[in-house]
């Protein structure tokens, strides 16, 4: 899944908004009427909410797959320690395909990295080729993921 930190300070949750994004969380899929059903507006009300919220980026409305089921036998975390500015390291890794999640963290890392590869090779040449290489990379350490316990995206709103 893509997620990309935008800024939404500007964008108000009302109410009405967070039970859209609960529903959709939910279930993806469901029909405008049907959400605008459980949550009291319009077909079109809704319909008009859930653009509002994917243009602020708020929210985004993805196919979440099972790398493993589409090719990709090998995911992994990489923690990494960066000497100097983080931004340029972080820009970096949101610039490799392979890399589908990038946070700045506090804590013994600076930098946590979750990658997709297809295979261990794959995975090898990024980490030597393309990550401890970056300006600045003091270290990394990789997690192999050996299964997915659990994955969820109904946390609600707040």
């Amino acid at each position: 899944m893509n997620r990309t930190s935008h800024s939404s300070a500007d964008v108000r949750l009302d109410d009405l908004s967070k039970a859209i994004i609960e529903q959709l969380q939910e279930d993806g899929r469901q029909s405008y009427a049907t959400i605008a059903k459980r949550v009291g507006l319009s077909e079109a009300a809704v319909r008009q909410r859930v653009q509002r919220l994917l243009d602020s980026g708020v929210m985004q409305i993805v196919a979440v797959t099972d790398p493993l089921q589409v090719g990709f036998r090998r995911q992994a975390m990489i923690g990494i320690r960066v000497d100097g500015d983080l931004t340029s390291v972080g820009d970096a890794l949101t610039g490799m395909s392979e890399v589908d999640y990038v946070v700045t963290t506090a804590g013994s890392f600076d930098l946590l990295a979750e990658v997709v590869c297809e295979d261990d090779d794959q995975l090898l040449e990024l980490l030597t080729k393309r990550i401890r290489v970056l300006p600045g990379v003091q270290s990394t350490e990789t997690f192999v993921y050996l299964k997915l316990n659990k994955q969820h995206y109904n946390w609600g709103t707040r």
